[in-house]
């Protein structure tokens, strides 16, 4: 059985209040916060029958490991997701939709892309398990439920796996700002992984060589690039316009 997890924030822990409440081992709260939102909070643990139990600010810091846990913290059970890249695209009906991040270290902008990525109808995001960063209780508060509900897959070889999407007949797409085609001009209502890389560095050689095709993001002012996780909201919308 995997080991317990911390979920802290609002969103985060409300999720999970709404849809797998018995998996909820222990629900603290913030003893001194009884404004709307916190009183509407406790209304739903009352409906989903989770007890609260009353904690101090410090506590819950502790707890959380931040301080950012807006007075609600919980310990939970994992929920069980499916535990193979390729047994979950066997079940895709459809053309499938992935996200791959090459070396997204930021927390934020990992909770950030999973909450835009579920948004979006995405099947799975993809990531390197060197240089990558793993879904904490910050990429689960910041993604605000949706490191529940999308799978993310540390894989140890990235171009390989990028290697067995294509063999999949997955359209490998990166995005890459020295593209000469833009993502508009893209036919993404096809199988597609979207191919993105950190800010500043962009995507690795081996993860360019790898991918089908790059594409850009047209750049109309003075700034070289957007935030990883607004140009994964971009590209995939792209996706879900297409699809529509």
């Amino acid at each position: 059985m995997s080991a317990p997890k911390v979920l802290f924030g609002f969103h985060a822990v409300g999720v999970r209040l709404r849809t797998a409440p018995a998996s909820i081992i222990e629900l603290y709260v913030d003893a001194s916060r009884r404004d709307a939102r916190m009183r509407q909070f406790l209304q739903k643990a009352q409906e989903a029958n989770v007890k609260t139990i009353e904690a101090d600010g410090l506590r819950l810091s502790r707890l959380a490991g931040s301080a950012g846990h807006q007075g609600v913290v919980a310990r939970v059970e994992a929920i069980a997701m499916s535990t193979s890249l390729d047994d979950l695209l066997d079940t895709v009906k459809g053309p499938p939709l992935l996200l791959v991040l090459d070396g997204v270290t930021d927390p934020h902008n990992l909770g950030a892309c999973l909450r835009v990525a579920d948004g979006a109808g995405v099947h799975a995001v993809i990531a390197p398990k060197d240089h990558a960063v793993g879904v904490n209780a910050t990429v689960a508060k910041v993604a605000s439920g949706a490191a529940e509900t999308v799978p993310y897959f540390m894989v140890t070889n990235l171009a390989r796996t990028l290697g067995e999407l294509k063999e999949r007949s997955i359209w490998c797409l990166g995005l890459s700002d020295e593209a000469t085609q833009t993502l508009y001009q893209s036919d993404l209502k096809g199988p597609t992984a979207l191919v993105l890389g950190a800010e500043g560095t962009g995507l690795r050689q081996l993860t360019r060589k790898t991918c089908d095709a790059l594409v850009s993001i047209p750049m109309l002012g003075a700034v070289e690039s957007l935030n990883v996780s607004v140009a994964s909201g971009i590209c995939l919308y792209e996706a879900v316009r297409q699809r529509s």
